[in-house]
């Protein structure tokens, strides 16, 4: 598994480990001081002493390419914040269909819904749903109930058993 960090955060590390190796440190020590694995310590030695520092350079990230730029997923986190009324829609809950649509209208690029929930977890969302509560709902008298009559009947019930 991948370790978190930048590719440059995680470049610096291999190349202070290479640079703690080198003042003669163990590859026990190493490990610990950059947090990694006394086997990864070892490959990235190895590494170095068969193909020089470019060896500990970061590799290109496999996959295909995001289809939008960090400015234009900044600039959809904007969007979203504003709220659903601020594009046109008629409630104030955004749906992954929603979010798609915004997207689409706003840079092109279109996502099947399904993939629409995954992007907004990597933006930082999470699924809600607002809560539901009745119009007549009465909270000082909710709040009495809880605080007198509940705890009175609980140990009514208790007495009883």
């Amino acid at each position: 598994m991948r370790p978190h960090g930048t590719a440059q955060q995680l470049e610096a590390r291999r190349l202070r480990a290479v640079e703690l190796l080198g003042q003669k440190k163990s590859v026990t020590e190493v490990a610990r001081l950059v947090n990694s694995s006394v086997s990864s310590v070892c490959r990235w030695r190895d590494a170095l002493e068969r193909d020089g520092k470019q060896a500990l350079a970061p590799k290109p990230v496999p996959g295909r390419p995001a289809r939008l730029s960090e400015a234009q997923r900044r600039k959809l986190l904007k969007v979203l914040a504003a709220g659903p009324r601020r594009q046109g829609f008629a409630t104030d809950l955004w749906t992954c269909a929603r979010v798609g649509e915004v997207i689409r209208r706003l840079f092109g690029v279109e996502y099947h819904v399904d993939y629409v929930g995954t992007l907004l977890h990597k933006l930082g969302w999470s699924p809600q749903k607002p809560a539901l509560r009745a119009r007549e709902r009465d909270e000082p008298a909710i709040a009495q109930w809880r605080s007198e009559i509940w705890p009175r009947l609980k140990k009514e019930a208790r007495a009883q058993s």
